[in-house]
């Protein structure tokens, strides 16, 4: 682990390169806790940001990744027919026990198990993304295709219509 990560973001980088991505952990002073932090603390869009949000099977109990683009709400009855699944909202507790990160940093690897995931179609528009990495204030930079190939996510419209 690298010695100038804070130890969860350093575990994120690890799980990259255990992986065979060279994707770089940054950490920024500010915070990226939120979609709109993480945009203004790096220079880009909203929508640029792949906010990672973890919910609960509602029949299973399973914890279920939603990667959505940050100027998007996630429709739950969206999610429910990509996953064949009901889900509801994951409390603070369930999220770190299923991932082993606090919400506001969750990333899309690293996890403590396997998670099923899904990925916001919408993030495919980009040519770059941004996704946590382990705390607040971390992140790392990939292509929405990278993203896929790093979480075998299943990619749909998962954007809550106005």
């Amino acid at each position: 682990m690298s010695s100038s990560l804070k130890a969860s973001a350093g575990r994120v980088q690890e799980a990259l390169a255990a992986q065979g991505f060279a994707f770089v952990v940054r950490e920024f002073p500010e915070s990226t806790r939120t979609s709109a932090e993480a945009a203004a603390a790096i220079g880009c869009a909203v929508g640029e940001i792949a906010k990672s949000l973890v919910f609960r099977g509602a029949e299973s109990g399973e914890p279920v990744l939603i990667i959505a683009s940050g100027s998007n709400r996630v429709d739950p009855a969206k999610a429910a027919g990509l996953l064949g699944e009901a889900i509801k909202r994951a409390d603070a507790d369930f999220v770190r026990a299923a991932t082993g990160f606090a919400i506001g940093g969750v990333p899309p690897v690293g996890h403590d198990r396997p998670l099923a995931t899904l990925i916001d179609e919408d993030l495919m528009a980009f040519a770059a993304i941004w996704a946590a990495a382990g705390t607040p204030n971390a992140v790392f930079r990939l292509s929405p295709r990278d993203l896929v190939d790093v979480t075998g996510g299943k990619i749909g419209d998962l954007k809550q219509d106005a």
